[in-house]
């Protein structure tokens, strides 16, 4: 799959909360936005060493992409709420006086056809300047906010960002590079994914199998079978929908090992079946951020939530109201990822777009220290 490589390199950052805000030295901060599909987040962080601490961080749905699979386009309502919750963060911003920044959106706004009207609409109202990213860099920033997760014993590895609008899938091999070195190998894939891939292995790097942007999501995919009443029947249409989409994915014919395969995957999604698993009453990221479940813990999950129905999953404190639906399209993606290339090593990852949105302005800058690698 013909790709480019964007620029970057660097050490990675493993987030830290704080108990409280830092504002010692604001101009040591940096921002993180990601306008998504369904959610508008952003995290403000100052580097420590090869990490990097939160200050600050804000999450809302907004529902940008609600209507966008039937009309083309970010409908008014949709757009108001995006607006007042960029206002937020944009008072945010300003309160902890960040200088160093990187805004961005996704999905949506790449498909809407009023996509970049509505960047100028959103510098107009608030005077954040959005841009919105192409998906072969918002699967690079995926892969490298993970690369603390990868084992030392993963020979093939696939990192699955389920998002609100698209799907990214990054199939990497490391068989040729020392498993101490795997983590790292991981982190020079940010210089881009083109490169003399069939030498990699005799020089030690890892080898970008391939990777692909599939335009289904949470949202995108419950949206195309909202016209199916039967709960089940709607999840199985969904699940076989999305793997129709991977054939063009270099990997979906190649069969492979459980021993030395891994997945990480990194979305709400995979953090609430997560929780599901753990059986937590209240949402706990560092028992979830790099709990690693098998195929068949996940399909337990996933049949739990079909059972419970959407009343169930409603008063599920894990899902809740507004989230009930979605949790079934993305169920449906994992399904189908699981179906395709079952394991015993799926990792969760509680981090993603904004913390590579981080690390990457940090390493730029020169900011960070060398970071530690399981």
């Amino acid at each position: 799959m013909a790709s480019r490589r964007p620029d970057g390199a660097g050490a990675f950052p493993k987030p830290v909360e704080p108990p409280a805000p830092d504002l010692n030295n604001p101009s040591r901060l940096y921002a993180a936005l990601d306008l998504g599909t369904n959610s508008c987040r952003m995290l403000i962080a100052r580097p420590q060493g090869g990490q990097f601490r939160v200050v600050d961080s804000f999450s809302k749905t907004v529902r940008l992409g609600h209507g966008l699979e039937s009309s083309g386009r970010l409908n008014q309502t949709s757009i108001s709420r995006t607006i007042q919750a960029l206002k937020i963060c944009k008072h945010k911003l300003i309160h902890h006086r960040v200088s160093h920044m990187r805004l961005v959106a996704t999905e949506a706004c790449r498909r809407a056809s009023n996509g970049r009207e509505f960047m100028g609409k959103i510098k107009r109202e608030t005077g954040l300047k959005l841009e919105i990213i192409r998906p072969e860099e918002e699967a690079r920033l995926a892969v490298i906010s993970c690369a603390p997760l990868v084992s030392k014993k993963t020979e093939q590895l696939l990192v699955v960002d389920i998002g609100g609008g698209s799907t990214e899938l990054v199939w990497i091999d490391l068989k040729g590079v020392a498993p101490k070195d795997r983590g790292r190998a991981i982190m020079r894939l940010t210089k881009g994914f083109h490169g003399d891939g069939d030498n990699a292995a005799i020089r030690g790097e890892a080898k970008l199998v391939d990777w692909i942007s599939v335009p289904l999501g949470v949202a995108t995919l419950r949206d195309q079978f909202d016209d199916v009443e039967d709960d089940v029947g709607r999840f199985a249409l969904m699940s076989c929908y999305f793997e129709e989409q991977l054939m063009a994915f270099s990997p979906y014919e190649n069969k492979h090992k459980r021993e030395g395969f891994q997945i990480v995957g990194t979305s709400g999604t995979v953090t609430t079946v997560a929780a599901t698993h753990l059986g937590l009453r209240r949402y706990d990221r560092n028992k979830v951020d790099g709990l690693r479940m098998s195929s068949d813990q996940i399909d337990a999950v996933i049949r739990g939530y079909l059972s419970a129905g959407p009343a169930g999953r409603r008063a599920d404190p894990r899902i809740g109201r507004d989230r009930q639906a979605l949790i079934m399209s993305g169920s449906a993606i994992l399904q189908a990822l699981l179906r395709v290339w079952p394991t015993d090593k799926l990792s969760v990852a509680d981090r993603g777009l904004r913390e590579g949105l981080l690390y990457a302005q940090m390493s730029r800058d020169g900011v960070l220290e060398e970071g530690l690698f399981q």
